[in-house]
């Protein structure tokens, strides 16, 4: 079994756990779909209750089912209930933190991305920063670095 297959093996039986124990027979209650909006407008990501979760390496999902097992009786109810959500993003932050954008537009959303994780932005060699991005970046003091 590679690394990566015991990874998912272990994340099936944490979530398998974390779901079912205090729920009596085991029984998950369904997720409400999200609202129409959000399904026919690709900018409506954004969901009240929603949690945004950047997963990029086997490191970071071990880190998120570890903090979800680690939620008090009343957060993971409303996981289950729907009332708290979760949107992942793009890219994490990798070794060293820094958001590695390779190619297309950095956009003020990104430079924010990064931080709110406390990250420095690497810009690859098709990646291009627009000005409100730049302004950004210098406004919540993050770095933005270009690869070699």
């Amino acid at each position: 079994m590679s690394e990566r297959e015991a990874a998912r093996e272990m994340l099936r039986e944490l979530l398998h756990e974390a779901l079912a124990a205090p729920n009596g027979g085991g029984v998950v209650p369904q997720v409400p779909p999200p609202p129409v909006a959000a399904i026919h407008r690709p900018g409506a990501r954004e969901v009240a209750g929603a949690e945004h979760v950047l997963l990029a390496t086997d490191a970071d999902l071990d880190h998120f089912v570890r903090s979800l097992l680690a939620r008090s009786p009343e957060e993971l109810e409303a996981i289950r209930a729907g009332r708290l959500r979760f949107t992942l993003g793009g890219s994490a932050p990798a070794d060293g933190g820094a958001l590695r954008i390779a190619r297309g537009a950095v956009t003020e959303r990104k430079v924010q991305e990064a931080a709110k994780a406390g990250a420095r932005i690497l810009l690859g060699r098709g990646a291009v920063l627009t000005p409100l991005a730049r302004e950004k970046a210098r406004a919540l003091g993050v770095q933005i670095e270009r690869e070699g």
